[in-house]
């Protein structure tokens, strides 16, 4: 750039020096202003792509935090990207079973396994759903073929000892005790652990395996929900009330927590009214 030196001297531009330094100083700015931009396009966080692996991701996190509902629709849109995900056709079947659909389940399993028949967590799925079903002996033949497929599986392990308590045989807390050895100190194992022998009134043994999940992940209001639901069932209501508001405190959106502690609440109430009663016609 050149300038005028008289001008410079009287302190005074010229018209040709003031047209060049207007120009210099739009040029500066110019380049601040795509410099500010392309940092704000930098730090903008991406758009998620939803995809196959982001839908079968939320349907784990569902999974994990008891909403089998949503964890079954995220399992089913994965299969809408990938047919042959099978991961996402053993979710399937495991959350209908979780959600009582035990019909369900096994026609789901049926078709599953006509894909992937020698896939082992699926076999060990469809033997559950058959046990459920009522139908002990193909049960125990489907579990018997996903352990002879594979024998690491926490989850493989889990649904023998499902089998085995449908069919009362002794060697189903050996099975679970193995899913939980394979993955040690896994409040995962733990709660699916607790919630079989929930569901076969093992209430005492339920309630063991949901404190050793709270002892390894107190934050997740779902281990202090069920560890409530299991100590209320065996009549320990003062301590269920404590689990319970524990799980509404970590989550204060929990239905299931509030409406438990409601449900405490009344039976005290009532409680308290027909001691009243009693005391009063004495």
């Amino acid at each position: 750039m050149r300038f005028d030196l008289a001008a410079l001297v009287q302190n005074r531009p010229t018209e040709e020096h003031a047209v060049k330094w207007k120009n210099t100083v739009s040029r500066f700015v110019n380049l601040e202003f795509e410099d500010e931009s392309n940092r704000q396009r930098q730090q903008a966080p991406k758009a998620l792509a939803k995809d196959e692996a982001y839908y079968l991701s939320q349907a784990h996190f569902e999974f994990e935090n008891g909403n089998f509902q949503l964890a079954l629709r995220f399992y089913s849109k994965v299969l809408e990207f990938n047919a042959l995900n099978i991961e996402a056709w053993t979710g399937q079947v495991r959350m209908l079973i979780e959600l009582g659909e035990y019909r369900e389940a096994k026609l789901w399993a049926d078709k599953a396994v006509e894909r992937f028949p020698n896939d082992a967590e699926l076999l060990a799925a469809k033997g559950v759903a058959l046990a459920r079903n009522g139908d002990l002996a193909a049960a125990l033949v489907f579990s018997d073929a996903a352990i002879e497929e594979r024998g690491d599986s926490a989850y493989i392990w889990l649904a023998r000892g499902d089998v085995l308590l449908a069919r009362k045989e002794s060697l189903a807390d050996y099975c679970l005790d193995k899913a939980m050895q394979l993955a040690p100190k896994s409040w995962f194992v733990a709660w699916l652990a607790a919630r079989i022998r929930f569901f076969y009134r093992k209430l005492a043994q339920a309630l063991k395996m949901m404190e050793l999940a709270v002892e390894w992940n107190p934050g997740h209001f779902l281990v202090w929900l069920e560890r409530g639901r299991c100590q209320e069932s065996l009549g320990m209501l003062t301590a269920a009330e404590a689990s319970f508001t524990q799980a509404c405190q970590l989550n204060p959106e929990c239905a299931a927590a509030i409406n438990e502690l409601n449900q405490i609440h009344k039976t005290d109430l009532l409680d308290r009214a027909l001691s009243w009663i009693g005391k009063f016609f004495k």
